[in-house]
């Protein structure tokens, strides 16, 4: 069970995961040592409270990950007022054999399965992972309050 700091409770940060439509930034160390950072759709599964993705099973985060499961995340909202959960963890790749996570993603930021995008993604001969982001603590901020005039 992670642990909770910041603006908002458990159901708060649930809440924000849930809504929030934009990719959660994921940081990792490469073998060699160096970091690496990229941003991937997401679900927030609130009753494992982990962040939910999927990618290719080529893509080089996948052998970053199977080497250093340790990462870092951020979600946050890209306009103001800026708001967002940052934390740490630890990452489980599996396979998305069906991919099934991928469609679920797919409806997610895209309304649906029926786009040139999709339909690239979900070809029979990709290969798809799920990436499970169990995190260890989740940080949140809001600063609503103290950018309420900033737009005016």
């Amino acid at each position: 069970m992670p642990t909770y700091t910041g603006e908002w409770d458990r159901a708060g940060v649930t809440a924000f995961l849930t809504d929030a439509t934009v990719p959660v930034r994921l940081a990792c160390r490469t073998p060699a040592g160096g970091l690496w950072m990229l941003s991937l759709w997401y679900r927030f599964d609130a009753d494992a409270e982990r962040l939910v993705c999927a990618t290719s099973a080529a893509a080089d985060v996948v052998a970053y990950l199977r080497d250093d499961d340790g990462v870092a995340f951020e979600v946050s909202t890209n306009e103001p007022p800026y708001r967002g959960v940052r934390g740490n963890g630890w990452a489980t790749i599996t396979p998305d054999e069906e991919k099934t996570v991928l469609r679920s993603l797919l409806e997610r930021y895209l309304g649906g399965t029926d786009s040139s995008l999709a339909r690239r993604l979900l070809a029979p001969e990709r290969d798809e992972v799920v990436i499970r982001i169990d995190p260890s603590r989740l940080y949140s901020w809001d600063f609503t309050e103290r950018m309420r005039d900033a737009g005016d």
